[in-house]
């Protein structure tokens, strides 16, 4: 049987109205249209779509093509793999076409899409883990003071005050656990107006590697605070025992200064100038990170032999000279954040 040119001109239109704006064709005489139904616009092609985290992205779905006198449906599309985690794991859509069905046959039937690719699982989120969740206490480390004075001697007796010195705790524990530096860090230092017990917060305190330093100020006021076994060598903001600070865990390190006697106040003695002078031969009270044969206390135990910058790692019983660490140590001092 003939067909009349303008019936042939007629579906010829109809399907290049349907291949450029498929949005808008559901079926018609010999078309054959394919939908997405994963998100994007019905077209020509299946749209692909990325599954974020447990959502699965899913294939375009191959809708029947309906020709004149009669009508065949496309194969599913495949699912798309599901993605799992914090990641975005992308499935691939399926890929349809649209064929024009001949006048008086079935449309073509729709190629099957294409199984979406497994999205790749999700890493970790990001946050804090149970070692760093209540840091809240550390030994300032040697590479800590040596990176914030850009003096391989260290600070001295000059830390800027007692505001400056709460600005040092503050920048290495952001350094060394990002977002801890919001806690309110204050150094343990007396001066002779301020006592540092009284400027601390009232606990608890956790060090790095989130084992109890003290519950509160009375744990603290003792010989060695009343936490773990830790408290036996206090850890720096790195977790690392201060005794193995340069990695040989011989260190002589235990200097840490105070400016306090063992109910953490000021007894009269040296403070460097509250703080703010690095000359003189007026050292401050020390403590003791560790237990050493001079003391074991680790707030006092006794009197640096002055207030100039230095580094001493080797025992030379109490010091010699004016350096805050001769005796054994470096200027360090500990720190406290008022938010566990």
């Amino acid at each position: 049987m003939s067909i009349p040119s303008g019936l042939v001109r007629q579906h010829a239109l109809t399907l290049c109205f349907c291949l450029s704006a498929a949005s808008a064709c559901g079926s018609s005489d010999g078309g054959l249209s394919s939908t997405a139904t994963a998100g994007g616009s019905a077209g020509e092609f299946g749209s692909l779509t990325a599954g974020a985290g447990s959502l699965a992205g899913q294939g375009g779905t191959n809708a029947a093509g309906t020709g004149a006198g009669g009508s065949s449906a496309g194969s599913p599309a495949g699912s798309a793999g599901v993605s799992s985690g914090s990641s975005a794991g992308a499935g691939n859509a399926g890929y349809t076409s649209s064929s024009a069905g001949n006048v008086g046959s079935a449309g073509s039937a729709g190629n099957v899409g294409s199984a979406g690719s497994a999205g790749n699982v999700g890493s970790a989120g990001a946050g804090s883990t149970t070692s760093t969740a209540h840091f809240s206490f550390f030994v300032t480390s040697l590479e800590a003071i040596r990176r914030e004075s850009k003096n391989q001697n260290g600070y001295g007796g000059n830390l800027g005050g007692l505001a400056g010195a709460d600005a040092i705790c503050t920048r290495i524990a952001e350094a060394a656990v990002p977002g801890s530096g919001a806690k309110g860090w204050r150094a343990f230092l007396s001066t002779s107006t301020v006592n540092a017990i009284e400027r601390i917060g009232t606990g608890p305190w956790y060090d790095r590697n989130d084992k109890l330093v003290a519950s509160d100020r009375a744990g603290l006021l003792q010989e060695r605070p009343s936490g773990s076994t830790t408290v036996n060598d206090l850890p720096n903001e790195l977790g690392v025992p201060n005794r193995a600070g340069s990695g040989t865990g011989m260190d002589d390190n235990h200097d840490t200064i105070t400016g306090s006697n063992t109910q953490g106040k000021w007894d009269g003695g040296g403070t460097c100038s509250d703080w703010t002078s690095a000359t003189g031969s007026d050292g401050p009270r020390v403590g003791h990170s560790w237990p050493a044969q001079s003391g074991k206390s680790w707030i006092e135990a006794h009197t640096a032999p002055g207030c100039e910058p230095s580094v001493a790692l080797v025992q030379t019983g109490g010091g010699t000279g004016n350096g805050i660490g001769n005796g054994g140590g470096y200027g360090g001092f500990y720190c406290f954040a008022l938010k566990p």
